[in-house]
């Protein structure tokens, strides 16, 4: 599930644009100034970037000036109302991936969207392997040295998480954030019942525990 976060100040054009990205699976993040969309992007938790340039606090530009200068390759798309040359040439010098003029059409945005991130990911994935733990992202399919495991689609997601990132923690809140897609309450439980199916059913030794910081996925033979 990938992240978009949505820097736009105008909360009707904001709602807009998050409304329709949940509808087609994505998770999103809407902030409403400069200052919180370079701390968010600067997170690494971000797929894309949908970045407007009439921002309060720091305008887009200087936005996207300093997370090039942060060594940030997050893919970013401008909005603006303005129509000029000028600007598109300086939103592109700058560093953006793509530009469009508002009032633009969420279809257009939509497909863009898209095609960035197939540009970002490269060739696409279609199995996870880590030692004898084999994810189908095709069949949504799992198997553990060549046997067939049953997960519901809620523990294959949690699954394909940890997969993606081998090796490294990820916090409960990151996984609550992409395999359930909006925030629980701080005390919920939920992500350590779903590592308890997991473990079940693929194995108590491929998902570690790190104390204080969250879970990561391993292959015990290694």
């Amino acid at each position: 599930m990938s992240r978009i976060l949505v820097a736009e100040d105008e909360d009707r054009i904001s709602a807009f644009v998050a409304k329709g990205l949940k509808a087609n699976g994505f998770t999103v993040t809407v902030v409403g100034d400069g200052l919180s969309a370079l701390g968010h992007a600067l997170t690494g938790e971000f797929d894309l970037l949908v970045l407007d340039i009439g921002l309060p606090e720091l305008d887009g530009f200087t936005v996207l000036r300093r997370l090039r200068e942060k060594r940030s390759s997050i893919p970013v798309i401008m909005l603006t109302a303005r129509s000029s040359i000028d600007d598109t040439v300086a939103g592109l010098e700058g560093g953006a991936d793509d530009y469009m003029a508002k009032p633009f059409r969420f279809e257009e945005l939509l497909a863009r969207i898209r095609l960035r991130l197939r540009e970002e990911r490269g060739p696409e994935v279609t199995q996870l392997r880590l030692g004898e733990l084999v994810l189908d992202l095709r069949t949504r399919r799992a198997s553990v040295d060549g046997r067939s495991v049953d997960l519901t689609a809620r523990e294959f997601l949690l699954a394909e998480v940890l997969l993606r990132h081998p090796g490294q923690v990820l916090s409960r809140e990151q996984l609550l954030s992409r395999v359930w897609g909006f925030d629980f309450d701080a005390q919920s439980n939920v992500v350590d019942v779903y590592v308890r199916y997991l473990r079940r059913k693929l194995g108590a030794d491929r998902i570690e525990t790190v104390r204080g910081m969250g879970y990561r996925a391993v292959d015990p033979d290694a």
